[in-house]
């Protein structure tokens, strides 16, 4: 049988009662813990993992699929209304949809968030399904050597988001390097900047992280403005939502910018280990410099918000290409669906498609309907959304303190997450008085532990030589990349200096 009879017989396989009552549900439990700060699809994932052992495969890969995709997508509701991601994927969301909230334009931000998800992962499905197995047999020719050199490649875009001020930039970045150090090294385990503290020894976990820079140093922030002004003041939004809340034309205006994010998404996803995260800010960056007007960005414009969700919900087809096609998980809900192959039984490779075809297509055929099930649900549910912007902030703000603590300490059960978003909170803080842009610290937060271990990896397969990394050519075409990207910003930066001062 060929892609598209399996698919037909796939679809036909979810128009059952039990398929469609587990769609809805794992899609709105999923969208849930996505948006409450703190929570995520990987929590909602490992949650529900028990319940499907007693489930026919099919069944059990319907529900956790849906837990997954609604996960992804749930994080733009917070990060639009309050400015904190719901999950670590919404965090380049914050950039452009918080701003549109602010500006009055909530609606607009959702309906443009919910239906470019939607459209970024029906694109990574479409390339799931017709090119996994070609694009995965090229992540076989990925060592450490090559993953250092994506890596690189990545942490350049700190010199992209770090805007007019390079100098501010590159301090938030190495300081999220600096942070990402704390605990025990990759490899070795010679625990280092723990200061005699037991805690410090696992490091700042991601999440608290960002729930403390973003969510703690938003209250901290509105705290400030109450005191200043001595009273609360409120966004009037327009709670009358017509259709989507953008018109016809501003959505073509973006097809390019969707496609080229979903692509992106697709291709981070693959790469184990990078995220979603990482995802929406690559294509924030892309899109910023492909734009007309890029000075526009951050201040609350479409682009933004299409370049982020096209590109996070993307990463869920990429990342199910190696773990269905190599048994390589792409992802930390991956690797729990891994964990759910081997509870039925079953090997997550090449021999997967032949020998459990029907399965790997009711997975392929899952994505779809759960993400059409995922627009369909928010598209409704935006319109109760909105309205959280009406609840007084001095009643939201602290009920959203408490979600988020509890959500870093659910995280790993440990009090030490708990009380590290309070120094996060400080940090995020002070960070937004002295004006350090907050991406190129989150960015160099997350991919710090990964460019330290690739980079031990790679010494330790070339025998200490550095410089047998440009030997490879994938790793050496990467890092070439990495400094002709900084040369070319730094020489425009140096350009538009010149023609400022002319101007004056």
């Amino acid at each position: 049988m060929n892609t598209l009879s399996l698919m037909g017989t796939a679809l036909a396989g979810l128009a059952n009662p039990m398929s469609i009552m587990l769609l809805f549900a794992g899609v709105g439990v999923g969208i849930v813990f996505g948006s409450i700060p703190g929570l995520s699809g990987a929590m909602a994932v490992a949650l529900f993992l028990p319940v499907t052992f007693a489930m026919e495969s099919a069944d059990a890969f319907t529900l956790l699929v849906s837990l997954y995709i609604g996960g992804i997508s749930g994080g733009l509701i917070s990060a639009i209304l309050l400015n904190i991601p719901g999950t670590s994927s919404s965090i380049s969301t914050c950039f452009d949809g918080a701003p549109m909230a602010k500006n009055g334009q909530a609606a607009k931000a959702l309906g443009t968030g919910v239906v470019f998800s939607f459209i970024g992962g029906l694109i990574s499905f479409i390339i799931l399904i017709f090119v996994a197995p070609s694009l995965a047999k090229i992540t076989l020719k990925f060592s450490a050597v090559e993953y250092f050199g994506v890596c690189i490649f990545a942490l350049t875009m700190i010199v992209a988001l770090a805007g007019n001020n390079m100098v501010k930039g590159l301090l938030a970045g190495c300081l999220g390097l600096a942070l990402s150090c704390v605990g025990m090294a990759p490899i070795d385990g010679t625990r280092r900047f723990t200061f005699g503290i037991t805690e410090l020894s696992s490091g700042f976990d991601v999440l608290p992280t960002l729930v403390g820079i973003f969510a703690v140093a938003e209250v901290l922030a509105y705290a400030e403005t109450v005191i200043k002004s001595s009273k609360t003041t409120m966004i009037k939004q327009d709670f009358k939502i017509k259709g989507f809340g953008f018109t016809k034309a501003e959505f073509f205006s973006q097809k390019w910018n969707a496609l080229r994010s979903a692509v992106i998404g697709t291709g981070v996803g693959i790469f184990p280990g990078i995220g979603g995260s990482v995802a929406g800010i690559m294509a924030y960056i892309a899109a910023k410099k492909s734009s007309k007007y890029p000075e526009k960005f951050g201040t609350g414009i479409m682009d933004g918000v299409v370049a982020s969700e096209c590109s996070n919900n993307a990463v869920i087809g990429g990342a199910l290409i190696p773990l269905l096609t190599l048994g390589i998980p792409g992802d930390g809900v991956t690797a729990m669906l891994l964990g759910a192959f081997m509870i039925h039984g079953l090997t997550p490779g090449p021999l997967l498609f032949t020998t459990s075809a029907p399965l790997v297509y009711s997975i392929f055929a899952t994505c779809i309907v759960a993400n059409v099930v995922m627009l369909v649900m928010e598209l409704f549910g935006m319109r109760i959304f909105i309205r959280l912007l009406s609840i007084p902030k001095y009643i939201l703000m602290p009920c959203v303190l408490i979600l988020c603590t509890i959500g870093a300490f659910a995280a790993n059960n440990r009090m030490f997450d708990a009380k590290s978003i309070l120094f996060f909170g400080i940090l995020g803080y002070l960070m937004s008085k002295v004006k350090l842009p907050i991406a190129p610290f989150i960015l160099s937060f997350i991919l710090g532990e990964l460019v330290e271990t690739n980079l031990r990896r790679g010494l330790q397969f070339t025998g200490g030589s550095f410089w047998a990394f440009f030997k490879s050519p994938i790793a050496a075409a990467f890092m070439i990349v990495a400094v002709g990207f900084i040369l070319y910003t730094a020489v425009k930066n140096v350009l538009e200096g010149r023609k400022g001062k002319a101007l004056e």
